[in-house]
């Protein structure tokens, strides 16, 4: 088979590595389109030799950009004919759908797989106006909708007509890989600033609103114990408010960026924390559970 991939952003792809890499080993093409701009591809693709190609969709869903967006999915579909088209994240799952109406009457396949809706039950009201609407009007262009929690799945077995409905627990981990991970914790804490006595919590995640860590860092300030240090690993629009927050709060912060031993990190932290507004079912809290560090989770769906 003939297989694309469209997400809004490349970096969404790291979530896919595996599955992928199966599907070329057992003989299928798969190409990628997304908006790499920012958060790239990675690598690893094109060393698969998928083919991948530029869009200009936004994570803004009013951005003028998806409607270039579809026009561009359109014509790749078109082009390359492909026999089934999976896409990732609102807004690409969005402009895929329309984009590929016509290709659904020529038999291509549109799978859509949502990795947590913005509408649920206590979302904001804007979530719903906005989110909801062209989710009930697209469902009705998905030939297969993938949720990756049970709420979702019920919600859209009953409000939702896709012509199919199925879930699956996440997009999965290798729980190996975090079990068995060894590490010198006291060197990886002199590495990254924190003491080799010191509490240490961690999060993973991008610095963004939806990951709330302000509220962690508001928390361990009430708390009032100089000896806890919280990490971050990840990066986001939200780094200035959160090291200012810190200081004011007298925590001690540390944001490390985009990681790639965050197998080496839950080993190394005493508690994980991940106090999200919306989930879908976050990768992290498996990955760290895993590697058998206990997890602090907001109380949401997902």
């Amino acid at each position: 088979m003939k297989i694309l991939y469209v997400t809004t952003i490349g970096g969404t792809m790291v979530f896919f590595k595996s599955l992928i890499s199966e599907l070329i080993a057992q003989g299928h093409t798969v190409d990628i389109a997304s908006n790499f701009t920012t958060s790239p591809v990675p690598e690893l693709y094109k060393e698969l030799g998928c083919k991948i190609y530029p869009l200009s969709c936004s994570r803004s869903p009013l951005s003028k950009s998806n409607l270039t967006a579809i026009s561009e999915i359109r014509k790749l579909v078109e082009e390359n004919q492909y026999d089934v088209v999976h896409c990732h994240t609102p807004v690409a799952a969005m402009c895929t759908r329309l984009a590929c109406i016509g290709a659904r009457k020529k038999g291509t396949k549109v799978f859509y797989t949502a990795h947590g809706f913005h509408f649920y039950k206590g979302a904001p009201k804007k979530n719903w106006l906005m989110f909801y609407p062209v989710e009930k009007v697209c469902a009705r262009l998905t030939d297969v909708l993938i949720t990756i929690n049970r709420e979702d799945y019920a919600f859209a077995q009953k409000n939702l007509s896709a012509k199919r409905v199925e879930y699956v627990p996440g997009v999965g981990i290798d729980a190996s890989k975090y079990e068995n991970t060894l590490v010198d914790r006291a060197k990886k804490r002199a590495e990254i600033g924190v003491p080799e006595t010191a509490t240490m919590l961690l999060s993973v995640g991008e610095l963004n609103e939806n990951k709330n860590h302000i509220t962690a860092i508001k928390a361990i300030s009430m708390i009032g114990d100089d000896n806890i240090h919280y990490v971050i690993a990840g990066k986001g629009p939200k780094q200035e408010e959160l090291e200012r927050v810190a200081k004011e709060q007298n925590v001690n912060l540390h944001l490390l960026g985009y990681r790639t031993d965050v197998a080496e990190l839950y080993k190394t932290a005493d508690l994980y924390v991940h106090p999200s507004f919306r989930e879908g079912l976050p990768v992290s809290v498996m990955e760290c559970l895993a590697s058998g560090t206990p997890c602090i989770g907001s109380n949401i769906r997902g």
